[in-house]
């Protein structure tokens, strides 16, 4: 601002000065006529040119002064200018290190979590007695769990508040939660505790709830690992109320209490701070991972149209409870996991995948539907085998090395046969993010399939892709 002025006091200086400099001029000239018109004597003329000689040096200095100011605030500011030049291209690039560090690891660590997925619905299907069934499915749940906690953590690292949407279906809550409850009582038992959930309800008929089920189940493992962390001994209790119900909207009520240290009236602050956004909980309280989880669960839970509430006292534990008010909606089963393929005959897939575990897990998952699976290990073997066989679908793994999934694409939209067939070509990733799906989509890749690769979504992909109309499957996955 300094700088800002003294530009605009400048020119004004100039006019200024250079006005003085013809007054003195002026006055010498003037000087000089009277001296020769002998109207003054020569002592005077000289001790009147001194001090306007002495006169002009003083306004000189003063000017030349000004000038070196404004130049050395100039010289500060353009210095100061590249400085925060400099910190903003350093933040860009820590910036842009950060987006690539996540996307890379999201995509390393769902292709396992994928591959365990697969061996997991592998492994359910041989001869099992009782107990190993119930194992592989806390083995299942627990991959669940992990997955949900690894899309919390990049959600929140990618998407804005504005970002976030609501993804309805129908819920049947006793049968939904309780497979995750399963779960959530083998941590509680592993770390001492006892565990009891509960469904409260007055309806005698049942009835399915719109809802989502995911960023629902989100706050509950929150809520309860927050609970299983902090709760030394005792027990930790859930319970579902649907008791109070107004025409078609259902009042769901979800608790979860615990009998852990509990929180001083401080803590309460803090975490009440979290909610209204003001605040992170203290290094002194470390409650809840700093806060992270009741962050996250919070927005949830006011995106799903509640509050996320705390009652607690120190010594006694800690009740957190959100209410949401869903439609009613029919009874029926949002998906069935029995249905069974309707493919009216053999179809020749082509999949692109380099990692061997995920090719076995794809291959499982595909010829239970009665699909015929070529591989190839990279975008241009995939390119090569484009060209020489005939396929009806092309599962086109995104990431890849040597050539990726997006050139290879690229390369077989540009083929005589692509041009003539139109082969549809669905993009498979571990990787979801929201550019990942919108480069796929622009360059022409019909569907968007995410590891780990859910089994009910493959199979509406396939008899949408395939064009089997026993099913209206008419939108899948570029809109979830």
């Amino acid at each position: 601002m300094k700088f800002f002025v003294k530009s605009i006091v400048r020119p004004y200086m100039k006019k200024a000065f250079s006005f003085l400099i013809y007054i003195f001029f002026g006055v010498i000239l003037m000087l000089l006529y009277v001296f020769l018109e002998n109207v003054i004597s020569l002592n005077t003329l000289v001790v009147v040119l001194l001090l306007l000689a002495t006169a002009e040096l003083f306004v000189l200095q003063y000017f030349l002064k000004n000038i070196l100011r404004s130049e050395t605030i100039k010289i500060n500011d353009e210095a100061k200018i590249k400085g925060l030049q400099s910190s903003v291209e350093s933040a860009d690039v820590v910036s842009n290190y950060r987006s690539t560090y996540f996307e890379n690891l999201n995509n390393e660590v769902r292709t396992p979590l994928s591959t365990v997925f697969g061996m997991l619905k592998m492994l359910k299907k041989s001869n099992l007695d009782v107990d190993q069934k119930a194992q592989v499915e806390i083995a299942e749940y627990s991959s669940k769990y992990l997955l949900e906690l690894i899309n919390i953590v990049f959600e929140n690292n990618n998407l804005k508040d504005e970002d976030l949407k609501l993804n309805l279906s129908a819920i049947d809550l006793k049968s939904d939660l309780s497979k995750l409850f399963e779960t959530l009582e083998f941590q509680a038992w592993e770390n001492n505790l006892d565990f009891e959930y509960s469904f409260l309800s007055k309806e005698k008929e049942r009835f399915l709830v719109l809802g989502d089920a995911y960023k629902i189940q989100q706050v509950l493992i929150n809520l309860v690992n927050n609970a299983i962390k902090y709760a030394n001994s005792g027990k930790i209790s859930i319970i579902v109320d649907q008791t109070v119900g107004i025409g078609d909207e259902q009042i769901i009520t979800f608790y979860v209490k615990d009998t852990g240290v509990g929180l001083t009236s401080d803590q309460i602050t803090s975490v009440l701070n979290i909610f209204n956004g003001t605040n992170t909980v203290s290094e002194k309280m470390n409650y809840c991972g700093r806060g992270l989880g009741l962050s996250i669960s919070h927005k949830l839970v006011k995106l799903m149209g509640g509050v996320l509430k705390l009652e607690s006292k120190e010594g006694e534990g800690a009740t957190f409870y959100f209410s949401l008010s869903l439609k009613k909606t029919l009874n029926i089963s949002a998906s069935n996991e029995n249905q069974k393929s309707n493919l009216t005959r053999r179809f020749n897939v082509l999949i692109a995948e380099d990692n061997r575990m995920s090719q076995r897990v794809i291959k499982y998952l595909l010829e239970r539907q009665g699909v015929n699976c070529t591989f190839a290990k990279d975008g241009l073997e995939a390119l090569n085998l484009y060209k020489i066989l005939e396929f009806d679908l092309i599962f086109m793994d995104i990431y890849m090395p040597g050539m990726d999934g997006y050139v290879a694409t690229e390369f077989i939209m540009k083929t005589n046969k692509y041009k003539t067939n139109k082969t549809p070509i669905i993009a498979v990733s571990a990787s979801t993010f929201e550019k990942d799906r919108e480069k796929a989509k622009s360059i022409g890749i019909n569907d968007f399939l995410a590891k780990p690769i859910d089994d009910d979504l493959l199979k509406k992909l396939l008899l949408k892709h395939l064009k089997v109309e026993s099913l209206n499957v008419s939108s899948c996955c570029y809109n979830n």
